[in-house]
């Protein structure tokens, strides 16, 4: 308790900085889609790191931004990891801040992306210094990965992450908290992209319908069949997101195109749909289906493992006064790749709201009290369930 206290009074102290870090860190723009500003931001933290006297490698992106890599120059052989998931890249584009500037009033503080997620990276950095400050040592050895991809999927850097997961003995995720109250990501939907195209027999629209099979007439058909295979109340979710097909108004489609969005809850379910999916066969004669894709992200479930470390931040919370709820996500991140491999809480950031939209906000008072409970947490003894699922 007199630990979790001192660390908390610390942080407090310096709430004042932790927000400057933020603002700044805000300021730097940094959309997913134009990875040439992400340089600086990547730039700012590897300069934080190596204010504490952390090893770092920037790794450079082939069509992002790439990811900052950090660990502790002086590092006890043999000692297990505890890895530390953050993304730096934002939905919102280039002069986002002329529309959405940062602003301080009366409880929060907004400002595109200030809370997905860059309050999640102030606090590692943070949590990192208020250990260093207090002269504490942790008995896993932290490893930071943050990447400029995860707003379009980790495409790059997923590849990293899964290999730093299979060493990691646990996996902390500083993404932002669900709701206001700041619930912690305990389990997370798995994400799916499926496209299916349409192949079927251009002709004259008025000199020769006959000749021809339309495939949008086609896709219409597999539209209904993609609809039925969702089942709310498993949390399986199927959604016809994106529609393309034709080439005149006179013309018969030879060809059309859907894409698919898929949420599932479990592994078993995410191998049900992608067999449903596979599985669809033409209504119309002389068409052919070209179905592509699949679960891009498994479900982050709650398995033994995962849910020890969630008790483990329970009881961590209450030292601080802090008593936490667990929600399910319907979103992805990094946490549904790293879930694979060892236990992870997910959902560690600031609450607030307005991930991904105009309202964004975090609740500034609360940036102390969440990076003081990602302290103890780095500070806690391993709990050695990893290969328990």
């Amino acid at each position: 308790m007199k630990e979790a206290t001192a660390i908390l009074d610390y942080l407090n102290a310096e709430a004042t900085d932790m927000q400057t870090l933020l603002k700044e860190l805000v300021f730097i723009e940094t959309p997913s889609r134009e990875p040439q500003t992400q340089k600086d931001i990547l730039l700012r933290l590897e300069n934080e790191f190596h204010k504490l006297d952390y090893f770092t490698f920037l790794m450079p992106g082939k069509k992002t931004g790439g990811f900052l890599y950090a660990r502790p120059e002086k590092r006890i052989k043999n000692n297990p990891l505890q890895l530390l998931i953050g993304h730096c890249d934002t939905v919102w584009k280039t002069n986002t801040l002329e529309d959405m500037p940062v602003t301080t009033r009366n409880d929060k503080m907004s400002g595109p992306g200030i809370y997905d997620m860059k309050a999640g990276l102030t606090q590692v950095l943070y949590a990192l210094k208020a250990i260093r400050a207090k002269g504490l040592e942790m008995p896993m050895t932290p490893v930071v990965l943050i990447n400029t991809d995860e707003e379009i999927g980790s495409f790059e850097s997923t590849s990293t992450i899964r290999k730093l997961a299979r060493i990691a003995d646990r996996a902390y995720v500083m993404e932002p908290p669900l709701g206001l109250e700041g619930k912690l990501k305990t389990a997370r939907k798995g994400l799916g992209r499926f496209t299916i195209t349409v192949h079927g027999i251009a002709a004259h629209a008025g000199l020769d319908p006959g000749k021809g099979v339309n495939a949008i007439v086609e896709l219409s058909h597999q539209v209904q069949q993609l609809y039925a295979m969702n089942d709310f109340d498993k949390g399986i979710t199927v959604n016809v997101g994106m529609i393309q097909g034709g080439i005149s108004p006179n013309v018969v489609a030879p060809e059309s195109k859907a894409v698919i969005d898929v949420r599932v809850e479990n592994e078993k379910d995410g191998d049900l749909i992608t067999k449903k999916i596979y599985s669809l066969k033409p209504t119309l004669p002389n068409v052919k289906l070209e179905i592509e894709g699949g679960i891009g992200r498994p479900p982050m479930e709650r398995n033994k493992r995962n849910q020890e470390l969630w008790k483990l931040a329970q009881s961590k919370a209450l030292l601080l006064g802090i008593e936490l709820s667990e929600a399910l996500a319907g979103g992805g991140s990094d946490g549904n790749t790293t879930s694979t491999f060892t236990a992870t809480l997910d959902g560690l950031g600031t609450p607030g709201d307005g991930a991904h939209a105009k309202h964004e906000f975090i609740f500034y008072d609360k940036l102390p009290e969440r990076t003081a409970l990602l302290t103890l947490m780095l500070l806690a003894e391993p709990i050695l369930l990893n290969q328990d699922i």
